[in-house]
């Protein structure tokens, strides 16, 4: 066995859309202003606790580099600021994050809206009874300016509104997979014992990748095979009544007929990433097949403006409802890997 820790990186498929393309296209994201974030918290903090949850609006950082910073201002190591997801760098974004800072013997809390950074500031603070961990939110609320577009407007109106009235495709978002697929990769070689990875958190990057390239092999064979909207015999619902497809791992597949067909064919294809999953000891989930944007609206303020409002739940990913509206490219400085506004 090789301790190699990289393995060569595969481009993604082209996974189908949901609706006929309009072929227009726009740019996103050219100023950061044109990707406004804002997190939908489960809960506020109730002003007592050990931990001191701050409010925070960031324009130009992600959110690793915010908790860092924080950290660093309240006297305290990483380990003891949290959050509920990773928020894109280049947009403005609010969210929560908390750090444990148990009153002393003076019983002083710092004052942490006073902190002067050019790329974000505290709004505001309070005690709470517990960190906050990933996942800790109901979801997101964007408004996305989307500028210089070229295309049909009749044909962008029509997904639009497609899109609004029955979602879209619950794919994971690129950035999930890695610069061109590469994470994908790496999962697969250490899956297969062809590379040993000694870092837990390059493990669970790799390990979530493969599971998600999965779950999207799965919605994409539905789609391809005519099935997008509609319910198998033998699907398992969430509680929204709408089918779920496989986070794979250990246990049985409790979908049954048709639907246990399809997803045991997809997962003969990908046997050395589904045995590999069950062997690393993931517990197999089911994730909606479909993301419903809620309280969606646009506008179009110039002829190649247009600017897009909605909210979607935790773990959905606001380039879905993009790409199936119109084809977006971001400007050359947004080329790294970032990690978009979600909740993992």
């Amino acid at each position: 066995m090789t301790h190699a820790t990289h393995a060569p990186c595969t481009t993604l498929p082209s996974w189908p859309h949901a609706y006929p393309a309009s072929g227009a296209r726009a740019t996103l994201k050219a100023l950061n202003e044109d990707f406004i974030v804002t997190e939908l918290p489960l809960q506020l903090p109730c002003g007592t606790g050990e931990h001191l949850w701050l409010d925070v609006e960031k324009n130009g950082a992600n959110t690793a580099f915010v908790a860092q910073q924080l950290a660093a201002a309240a006297g305290v190591t990483e380990r003891d600021v949290g959050y509920a997801g990773l928020k894109d760098r280049h947009a403005i974004t609010r969210q929560w994050f908390s750090i444990y800072l148990p009153t002393g013997k003076a019983g002083e809390t710092p004052d942490l809206t006073t902190l002067e950074h050019p790329e974000f500031k505290v709004l505001a603070q309070s005690r709470h009874v517990k960190k906050l961990r990933p996942g800790d939110l109901q979801g997101n609320r964007f408004r996305i300016v989307l500028r210089d577009v070229k295309g049909e407007r009749e044909a962008i109106e029509a997904n639009l509104k497609a899109v609004a009235a029955q979602g879209v495709p619950n794919y994971f978002g690129a950035q999930r997979f890695g610069f061109d697929g590469g994470n994908v990769e790496q999962g697969r070689a250490m899956l297969a014992r062809e590379i040993r990875v000694r870092n837990p958190k390059k493990k669970g990057i790799y390990l979530s990748a493969v599971r998600s390239f999965v779950f999207n092999e799965v919605l994409a064979q539905r789609i391809a095979q005519g099935l997008w909207g509609r319910t198998l015999p033998g699907d398992v619902m969430d509680e929204a009544g709408r089918p779920t497809g496989p986070l794979w791992g250990r246990g049985r597949v409790i979908t049954t007929d048709e639907a246990q067909a399809l997803e045991n064919g997809v997962a003969e294809r990908h046997a050395t990433l589904c045995s590999g999953m069950e062997f690393a000891g993931l517990d197999q989930e089911r994730r909606a097949l479909v993301a419903l944007p809620a309280d969606m609206t646009w506008e179009w303020p110039q002829a190649d403006q247009l600017v897009l409002s909605f909210s979607l739940p935790a773990c959905n990913y606001a380039t879905s409802v993009l790409d199936e509206i119109l084809h977006t490219t971001e400007p050359e400085r947004h080329a790294e890997n970032e990690p978009e506004a979600e909740a993992p």
